[in-house]
């Protein structure tokens, strides 16, 4: 097996699933699992290639003429990231085959997730930028349909909306920036641009590349001021927000900036612009998180807030920043899954996801609150979890930054008492507070429901307790390909009494401090939030989007007001300036006219026709007017006879006299001749119709005396003869060469026909 034949088969499995989930039924997402599970083995047999420093790559031709190839970049920061991609994943198909049962769409339902595993593992293992922008669009795409799953209901189809407008716009800024970013090599091969940041750094393109990557990466990632789609997402069912928005799809931006780090990073502008957004994101997620009631918000906004940390990291870009960021994104990811799993478990159970309306399940789910509090001692940064591994880096990382050091630090200490005050308050006060009465007697989930939290918090449990161990050969190759410059730390439990054990001591402390007294912290919180935060970022995001489409309509009216000579007359206008730019930049027009052999009957043609023309223009009758425009076209076709172009000749005057029948026909039903137009609007409209005949006569002179290339006309009467058997070229050009082209006009000349039949009739039928 290898990446590619791995996505493709996720994505055929994604096409079947919605046909074979109901002969599957309960089996069905452990069945599906087998696929991803699967891929987990293969990339765990690939680990030692890769911890021994290679780079496993894959290519296959897709459009070579613009170096767009379908190929795979396996290092050891996608393998990382694949993992969690496979490994929550497969659990989450299990999850959700028993999650979803009382739902409609259920096989749909599988088929989006497995689309959505195998384009965010196609963004991790991509190793062309074009590439990577495909599979980016799709997380997009599934993720826009995983979230309005529930799409009767107004909320979700707005969040799904929402969703895909900010992230769809983030595309379209990353699209631009790895154009940008190839540019400069050549080559959008990511071994190609990894190899040498010299180009892109040295580049003028360098800072425009620079924000628009960033663009994509901050909408993608939920970072301010585009955080607030991420907790509008949790309208989404338990699954999707356990995979998409805590462990996958949202670290598809943090992926991105660490993948770029090794070419785009280490510049003062990317310390600065990660840094500043990654703080402000990391604290805004943490205070909001505070007055939350819904379970699942509340791990949303602790979800931006270790996003904004994440971000953060890649930023300051030091050896223990960059440690931190690839523990602290193993760290986040097990515990985030297993909460968001646990949250629909008791959203399954009681039928509620408030906290203020839970309270005493240790009862009847005492299984559930093992496995939740230990998830919530390692957000909470406490020995023996992951978490404590983490948070410790993260304090080392932090107070060691190159600048604003104080400042970040402190960011970082309030935010990690957050996630204390947080983890005290969901464990203690809805397992072991006061009980509240239940729709329903509440009881231990399935095995398939639990499964998927149990194997994940052993892991965090496992990978905290040995660290050196277990945890290193994950992620020592990762640190090495985010940061080339780097290598790992020494990862253990114990660093002894020193001033980041001081940091997680007194985060404790005021962790609980602010669970002691919580309903003041909750209340000047609040206070404060209706204060200054009282219009929330969401709905301005939907003020702004209406506000938008009222703007358009409003402009809409404007423009598109239904007089189409004003149509015509601003198609003209801007076409004639736009090609009189371009002639007056080409090459001067040579005229050779020699009016002493044009023939004195010719003369008397074009004398006739120009007369008519004015004539035409400043007549007051329809009659004349359309007397006037059929002299022009005779006239015209006689010019064709002149030149021997019968058979234009021939079409031309059928054309003037069916026209002129029809024009006679509807003139009868015309009102009486009156001036419309003022004096102005004529003298507007003569510039417009000089501006137009004046550029239409420069460009048939300009065509006359330049000759780019051999004419074609050689070609055609060459081999009208020869090969088509037809001495009439123009016959031989309309049947033979453009055989397909006189097919595609009778065709629509038979259309109208049957068209104006079928009208006739109908009106034949009302009047009867």
């Amino acid at each position: 097996m290898n990446s590619g034949l791995l996505i493709g088969l996720l994505l055929l499995l994604s096409f079947l699933a919605p046909f074979t989930r109901r002969y599957l039924n309960n089996l069905a997402g452990p069945l599906y699992a087998i696929v991803p599970v699967a891929g987990i083995i293969y990339y765990l047999r690939a680990l030692p290639v890769i911890l021994k420093g290679e780079v496993i790559t894959e290519s296959y031709k897709w459009i070579p003429v613009y170096d767009i190839n379908l190929s795979f970049y396996i290092d050891g920061f996608g393998i990382l990231f694949s993992l969690l991609i496979l490994g929550i994943g497969a659990f989450i198909l299990i999850y959700a085959g028993k999650y979803m049962v009382p739902y409609p769409m259920k096989g749909r339902f599988m088929g989006y997730l497995i689309l959505f595993m195998a384009a965010m593992l196609g963004i991790v293992v991509s190793g062309n930028l074009i590439t990577m922008f495909v599979f980016w669009e799709l997380t997009s795409i599934s993720s826009y349909l995983l979230i309005g799953y529930h799409h009767e209901k107004p909320e979700a189809r707005t969040a799904a909306l929402q969703a895909l407008l900010i992230t769809g716009f983030g595309g379209l800024a990353l699209l631009g920036g790895f154009v940008l970013l190839g540019l400069p090599y050549g080559t959008y091969e990511l071994s190609t641009i990894l190899a040498d940041p010299e180009p892109i750094r040295s580049s003028v393109l360098y800072l425009p590349a620079l924000i628009l990557i960033l663009l994509g990466a901050f909408t993608k990632s939920a970072q301010f001021p585009f955080h607030f789609w991420l907790p509008g997402a949790m309208t989404a069912p338990s699954p999707v927000s356990a995979f998409l928005h805590s462990a996958t799809m949202v670290k598809a931006g943090v992926f991105l900036l660490a993948r770029l780090n090794p070419v785009m990073g280490d510049t003062q502008i990317w310390h600065i612009l990660l840094t500043t957004f990654g703080t402000v994101t990391m604290v805004m997620g943490a205070w909001f998180s505070i007055t939350q009631t819904d379970l699942k918000k509340i791990l949303a906004y602790t979800t931006v807030s270790a996003l904004g940390t994440l971000v953060l990291l890649i930023g300051t870009g030091t050896q223990y920043a960059i440690n931190a960021a690839i523990i602290f994104l193993l760290v986040h990811a097990l515990y985030k899954g297993t909460l968001f799993m646990m949250a629909g478990n008791i959203e399954k159970m009681t039928g509620t996801r408030d906290i203020t309306k839970l309270g005493g399940l240790f009862k009847e789910m005492p299984v559930a609150a093992i496995v939740m509090s230990l998830a919530l001692v390692s957000m909470a940064g406490i020995p023996p979890m992951l978490g404590f591994v983490g948070k410790e880096l993260i304090y080392e990382a932090t107070s060691l930054a190159p600048t604003s050091r104080y400042l970040i630090l402190l960011a970082a200490f309030f935010t990690n008492s957050v996630l204390v005050f947080l983890s005290l308050r969901l464990s203690l006060d809805v397992f072991w507070g006061k009980r509240s009465d239940y729709q329903k007697k509440p009881f231990d989930p399935y095995v398939a429901l639990m499964a998927g939290p149990v194997v994940l918090v052993l892991l965090s449990l496992l990978l905290g307790l040995f660290p050196a161990n277990l945890a290193a050969p994950l992620t020592a190759m990762a640190i090495t390909s985010v940061s080339p410059g780097h290598v790992a730390v020494g990862l253990k439990l114990w660093h002894g009494f020193n001033l980041v054990l001081l940091l997680s001591a007194l985060t404790l402390f005021t962790g609980y401090f602010m669970y002691r007294y919580k309903r003041m912290i909750l209340e000047h919180s609040g206070s404060i939030n209706l204060r200054y935060f009282a219009r929330e970022f969401s709905n301005g995001f939907v003020a702004a989007v209406d506000g938008f489409l009222h703007f358009t309509k409003k402009q809409t009216s404007r423009i598109q007001h239904g007089y189409h000579r004003f149509y015509l007359m601003t198609v003209f206008a801007v076409a004639s300036v736009l090609v009189w730019v371009m002639i007056w930049r080409a090459d001067p027009i040579i005229l050779e006219l020699n009016f002493a052999d044009m023939p004195l009957n010719l003369v008397a043609v074009v004398v006739l026709i120009i007369a008519a023309a004015l004539s035409a223009v400043i007549s007051h009758s329809r009659v004349i007017a359309l007397v006037a425009m059929g002299v022009i076209g005779f006239g015209i076709s006689i010019i064709f006879i002149a030149f021997s172009g019968v058979d234009l000749a021939i079409t031309m005057i059928m054309v003037e006299v069916l026209m002129v029948i029809l024009a006679m026909a509807v003139l009868y039903h015309l009102p009486k001749y009156a001036k419309y137009s003022e004096s102005g609007a004529r003298m507007r409209d003569g510039l417009v119709a000089s501006l137009v005949g004046a550029f239409m006569m420069v460009l048939v002179l300009q065509a006359g005396t330049t000759q780019m290339s051999e004419p074609i006309s050689s070609f055609f009467k060459e081999a009208s003869y020869s090969e088509a058997f037809g001495r009439n070229v123009v016959n031989v050009i309309l049947v033979d060469f453009r055989a397909l082209d006189t097919l595609g006009e009778i065709s629509v000349i038979a259309i109208a026909a049957l068209g104006i039949f079928s009208m006739i009739k109908l009106s034949k039928r009302k009047e009867i």
